[in-house]
């Protein structure tokens, strides 16, 4: 991240980052602890090469660093943070989803109290 970029532009990059479902994934499964790539694969199903493109860009965000254990490369949430964001968007989903689902419930019990229009043609 380049620090003389202004704070809103730099945040605006960081959800850019996270607008990818692969991308995501790989958050979560970083967050208990580091993982391999082989690992990594195995719970995406994708391919490698996409995998690996994915990283990059988690690299250069700053979201994820890698360490070499021999021939193994292990990739871990950069910071704690990252883990909280997470949580945090899985909060505000609940909270959005539930209102949505409190709205729905209420129009449909207003569509039950109201007269049925196809009763009124007969």
């Amino acid at each position: 991240m380049n620090p003389s970029v202004p704070l809103n532009q730099a945040k605006a990059e960081l959800f850019r980052t996270l607008g990818h479902p692969v991308r995501i994934r790989v958050l979560e499964l970083l967050q208990p602890g580091p993982a391999a790539v082989r690992d990594l694969l195995a719970d995406l199903q994708i391919e490698a090469s996409n995998l690996s493109q994915q990283l990059a860009v988690l690299r250069r965000a700053g979201l994820v660093s890698s360490t070499r254990q021999g021939a193994t490369v292990l990739y871990s949430l950069s910071t704690p943070h990252v883990a909280e964001l997470l949580r945090a968007g899985r909060e505000i989903l609940a909270s959005v989803l539930g209102e949505a689902e409190g709205l729905l419930a209420e129009l449909r019990e207003d569509a039950v109290g109201a007269p049925d229009p196809s009763r009124e043609r007969a």
